[in-house]
């Protein structure tokens, strides 16, 4: 009978392979809880850049912060942060026509009946209103403003240069005793029984451990290149598998959300920064080459590149084992699913905290590590599923869009859509990152069209009904009406200054 444990040892040494993002994330998190318990290395090369484009972010980042006792100001005007309540969607179900995802609660419903079903029910009767009307981040997103000091109280993302992050995150985990090597990775020595033992660099150290966390990227150089984990594609699903990434100048003041704009090949992303615009075109190379998209994405910003555009071809899925032996891969190393709603920085975010939850001091217990690949596959499964929902259900006709309309859909996505147009139901699991308000701002922007709300609804009077809906409509009219722009806000609260900004490249 095998022995519950796979390894003996005890976990002292913990070696982070690669920086960015997941590497300081999961850095920062460890020296935080664990300082007096680990010693922990980090080996990184600045010879070996980055994605770089994870910049935009949702609302569970600052719950994640507070755990490491961020200060907010602080760290906006170290990241050149702005606020982010939404994301804008445009011309997904159409050429012209834009939604917006909030990040807020939508309405006021029961128990038993979302408040969607309650709106739903007042269109029947003939009482006209967009759901959005219902949201305080909707209305403050139509109005570029933004504000902390509202009832009901605002719920909100970040953007933030990613390459500051970074550089923040890691003064902070070497405050709390992480040590960063650097140089590049020669080789990945391995036990006899498969372990990684160590990492030997190319000027000659070796940095031994004895739990290994990769983030490493898309090449996974211990969690894929070492022990061969295996990856699960999805592009079936999800057809675009690269992206053209640039920096612009800003031409305006940063807007408060993240814009999605769909091509006839994918769609494009504008995260605007305080001192400037994150851009990036993402397209399917089975229907637009990369010239194509370089072209397309420099002609499309309209606005001055400050350095020249970069590719980032990307693999859409998930590491069959995120823990695999002493091993745990993060953020691109453990998969992928494109940035579209925004979950790159999330995902990582999650599993540290699970990390963290079910560190193995005590040696390497096979139900630790089965446990968070188990959550690990459902927490991107849902996420792919949402994502997913946004290709499929659009009305374009161009030859990408209209594969994606007619694909065959997983499983989960299928009962959900049939939930959806038969009853009106938006589900949600209770660990879903999306609610039951994502599902249905997207499925009605979408063009999805909902089944008879529920019978509770049609219980109220027109009276009782008109009266829920202005109490809800009205104390959100009255505290947007009350909010500064963002830039006004920022100007006063996290305004950066111009020496925390990363040199400006001048395009060849």
């Amino acid at each position: 009978m095998d022995s519950p444990t796979t390894s003996e040892g005890r976990i002292r040494r913990v070696v982070i392979a690669g920086g960015g993002t997941a590497g300081w994330l999961a850095g920062c998190a460890l020296s935080h809880q664990f300082r007096d318990r680990l010693e922990i290395t980090l080996v990184e090369s600045e010879q070996i850049g980055t994605v770089g484009v994870g910049e935009s972010t949702v609302p569970p980042i600052r719950t994640f912060h507070r755990f490491l006792k961020i200060d907010e100001q602080e760290f906006l005007r170290a990241v050149a942060g702005t606020f982010k309540l939404s994301i804008s969607f445009e011309n997904w179900r159409r050429p012209g026509e834009r939604y917006i995802h909030p990040f807020g609660i939508t309405g006021q419903g029961t128990w038993a009946a979302a408040f969607h079903h309650f709106w739903l029910d007042s269109l029947r009767r003939g009482m006209p209103s967009e759901l959005g009307d219902f949201c305080l981040e909707t209305l403050a997103s139509r109005g570029d403003q933004f504000s902390l000091q509202t009832q009901p109280q605002v719920n909100y993302a970040y953007h933030f240069d990613a390459g500051l992050y970074a550089k923040f995150l890691r003064r902070i985990a070497e405050g709390h005793g992480l040590r960063r090597v650097e140089g590049k990775i020669r080789e990945v020595r391995q036990h006899a029984d498969g372990n990684v033992q160590a990492l030997e660099l190319e000027d000659g150290q070796v940095i031994e451990g004895d739990l290994f966390i990769d983030c490493t990227g898309f090449r996974g150089l211990l969690i894929e290149q070492t022990l061969h984990t295996g990856y699960e594609d999805w592009n079936e699903w999800l057809p675009s598998d690269r992206a053209v990434a640039v920096q612009t100048e800003s031409l305006g003041p940063p807007v408060p959300y993240t814009r999605a704009i769909a091509h006839e090949a994918g769609w494009r992303w504008h995260i605007p920064l305080q001192h400037r615009v994150g851009c990036g075109l993402v397209f399917s190379s089975r229907h637009m080459s990369d010239d194509e998209a370089r072209a397309k994405l420099l002609r499309d910003v309209g606005a001055p590149a400050l350095r020249e555009p970069w590719l980032v071809p990307f693999r859409t899925g998930r590491r069959l084992k995120a823990w695999n032996r002493n091993v745990v891969a993060l953020g691109l190393a453990s998969g992928f699913i494109e940035p579209l709603e925004s979950t790159s920085i999330h995902l990582t975010i999650s599993a540290v905290v699970r990390l963290v939850q079910l560190f193995p001091f005590d040696g390497i217990a096979s139900s630790l590590a089965d446990l968070f690949n188990e959550v690990s596959r459902a927490e991107m499964e849902h996420v792919r599923d949402f994502i997913i929902l946004h290709y499929h259900a659009t009305q374009r006709d161009e030859p990408m869009w209209k594969a994606c309309r007619e694909m065959a859909l997983p499983d989960s996505l299928e009962i959900r859509l049939r939930a959806w147009r038969e009853r009106a139901h938006a589900w949600q699991d209770p660990d879903e990152l999306f609610r039951v308000d994502s599902w249905t701002h997207v499925l009605l922007g979408q063009g999805i069209q909902p089944g008879p709300p529920h019978p509770l609804a049609r219980g109220l009077s027109d009276d009782d009904l008109r009266t829920l809906l202005a109490s809800i409509r009205q104390p959100i009219e009255r505290a947007v009406a009350q909010m500064p722009s963002q830039q006004a806000f920022i100007e006063q609260y996290c305004k950066a200054a111009p020496s925390v900004w990363p040199s400006r490249p001048v395009p060849a």
